[in-house]
């Protein structure tokens, strides 16, 4: 037995800028084509009007993503626990939708986040048993950030697969909620971000809801369904590709 993926294809739970589902919508703009007349037909195109139809500008770029440490978890009405995300890292491509705005997406096979353990993990300021884990199986990552204002918003879609040693394996909490650098409020759980600084560092929060997984245990111990809360301490940066 092992932590079985669910096989969500991301594209169809947060598609291109245009076409997603939560709203995060762009304000994109037509472009505006000039039709040719009669007249100049038989004039040359300049090479300046040849290259803009042919090579449009794009704005493309790439963008890091890492996790650092002093960052909460926190499901039901347990408190939260402490969590050190240090070491976490993903990458991906962001493209520019805006001024300021762009629209990112991180490659979930590349993105790494630490697992709930003794070594990451406390509870009421004592270390999960030894025997106790909490894998972290992201399964989509993306959304808009504003470079400007350092406001952001990512969807975050990560299976959560808690384990006993090797005598007991959960199926997968399935966990979707938008990361934001502003307010995220439940019925149950709240809380607040921080917008990027100069140096990309941020604070995001989520609030998620888990429906039941059908074990019994697990439905029980954590009176699902129930809401979860995301805090991650983070810092996003982006660099130029040509």
């Amino acid at each position: 037995m092992g932590c079985q993926t669910l096989h969500l294809n991301p594209q169809f739970l947060y598609n291109a800028p245009n076409t997603r589902r939560f709203s995060l919508q762009p304000n994109l703009k037509l472009l505006k084509t000039t039709s040719l007349s009669s007249n100049n037909l038989n004039e040359p195109l300049s090479t300046a009007t040849i290259n803009q139809t042919q090579n449009p500008t794009t704005h493309s770029s790439n963008v890091n993503f890492k996790t650092l440490g002093d960052c909460k978890l926190g499901i039901s009405r347990y408190p939260d626990f402490d969590y050190n995300a240090s070491g976490g890292a993903g990458s991906g491509t962001a493209t520019k939708l805006s001024d300021g705005q762009v629209y990112v997406e991180f490659d979930v096979k590349k993105l790494s986040i630490p697992p709930l353990s003794t070594a990451t993990t406390t509870f009421l300021g004592l270390p999960l048993p030894p025997f106790l884990k909490i894998d972290i199986v992201p399964v989509a990552f993306q959304g808009e950030i504003n470079q400007e204002s350092g406001k952001v918003d990512l969807k975050f879609i990560a299976e959560f697969c808690f384990s006993v040693g090797s005598l007991y394996k959960a199926r997968p909490l399935l966990v979707e909620t938008v990361l934001t650098s502003e307010e995220s409020k439940g019925k149950m759980r709240e809380g607040r971000g921080e917008r990027m600084d100069g140096d990309g560092k941020c604070r995001l929060v989520g609030v998620a809801t888990v429906e039941p997984i059908n074990d019994l245990f697990m439905d029980t111990f954590l009176s699902l369904p129930t809401e979860c809360l995301a805090n991650l301490n983070a810092v996003i940066s982006f660099s130029t590709t040509e």
